[in-house]
């Protein structure tokens, strides 16, 4: 189903999912993805969020047990590293230099681990009300752009002075979730409480909202094509969107899973195929959305079951996506493995 609107304004355990989903709606003999997953040693720690820095391994945070750690995918050996108490960090990003920045969901602060030494740096945010940096992406100059959901705010953080520029959203309880760069450095971000994306202008430093056409969209995380679309995952009514900025149309398609499939990691690989992951059932299901043919494709079962997977990133150097899940798990998705087969 498709609908075209426009808006109204501007060193563990190796598991391999083998399985053939139950009820997917894939095309007939289209091809699973091949997952791999490591058993995170912290247990029940919400493993989530990871990112890989230049030397191939892979950080993330653990939310629920307060920390910071690294896996080196060919040894799997992790590696932990201590915190303050209280942070309960939400996301992990990895500049150039192969330094770690974690944002603090719970202690209003952006923290940096020296990828060599382990050295910590803390960059407090300058309101006191602002207390959940949430998710982070950074920008061409190394400083970073955050979303703070609960604190209804965005901000910008100049990673070499350290000053820090909160934006409050104009709707209440919008909260600010995904967020991505465009090419030209513009952020772009859900806003989960409504029906809406917001963006800055970098130049001006003007805040807009795109009203989704749907009052009951709720998109949770948000990516980009080359060609300059914004995407996203509408999570309560089981929908991928698309935005594009120069027309300033919307369009919708119903996810295989519908209102039931809770969509919610989001990432697109390096042929602009979109991925994202159905969280609404038991395991969680991997799907691709190829935009040349408008067809949902590579529909896989997680072998852990994925409890809720809830960020992804691509690792453009392996051409692989990276995921965590409340199961424990760090995973592998080799989606650049897998072409949809055309069914005469």
């Amino acid at each position: 189903m498709r609908r075209v609107m426009r808006a109204g304004h501007v060193g563990g355990v190796l598991l391999v999912a083998t399985l053939s989903p139950l009820g997917a709606q894939r095309p007939a003999g289209d091809t699973l993805v091949p997952l791999q997953e490591w058993t995170v040693p912290y247990e029940k720690s919400r493993p989530r969020d990871p990112a890989v820095a230049p030397d191939g391994r892979v950080w993330f945070v653990g939310q629920a047990g307060n920390y910071v750690a690294r896996l080196d995918p060919a040894s799997g050996r992790f590696e932990r590293f201590a915190i303050d108490s209280g942070t309960y960090p939400h996301t992990v990003i990895v500049d150039a230099r192969g330094n770690a920045w974690y944002a603090g969901n719970r202690n209003g602060m952006i923290g940096r681990i020296d990828g060599r030494t382990g050295a910590i740096t803390r960059f407090p945010m300058p309101d006191s009300t602002v207390k959940d940096p949430h998710t982070m992406v950074l920008d061409a100059r190394g400083d970073i752009w955050f979303t703070a959901q609960f604190s209804n705010a965005v901000g910008h953080l100049d990673t070499r002075s350290g000053r820090v520029q909160l934006w409050r959203m104009p709707v209440p309880n919008a909260r600010p979730y995904g967020i991505l760069l465009a090419a030209d450095g513009q952020p772009w971000f859900n806003l989960f409480g409504t029906n809406a994306l917001g963006t800055i202008d970098p130049a001006t430093r003007a805040l807009r909202t795109v009203t989704l056409p749907d009052a009951r969209a709720r998109g949770r995380r948000i990516a980009r094509t080359s060609d300059g679309r914004i995407w996203y995952v509408d999570y309560a009514r089981g929908f991928l969107g698309v935005h594009d900025p120069r027309a300033g149309t919307v369009r919708e398609f119903e996810i295989p899973g519908k209102a039931q499939g809770l969509p919610y990691a989001l990432a697109v690989d390096d042929r602009d195929r979109l991925w994202f992951v159905e969280t609404g059932r038991q395991p969680n299901r991997f799907v691709g959305f190829d935009p040349a043919t408008a067809q949902f494709f590579g529909i896989t079962p997680v072998a852990s079951g994925g409890g809720t997977i809830r960020h992804m990133s691509w690792d453009a150097a392996r051409r692989v996506l990276w995921f965590g899940t409340d199961n424990n798990t760090l995973g592998r998705a080799e989606v650049s493995k897998v072409t949809p087969r055309v069914v005469q």
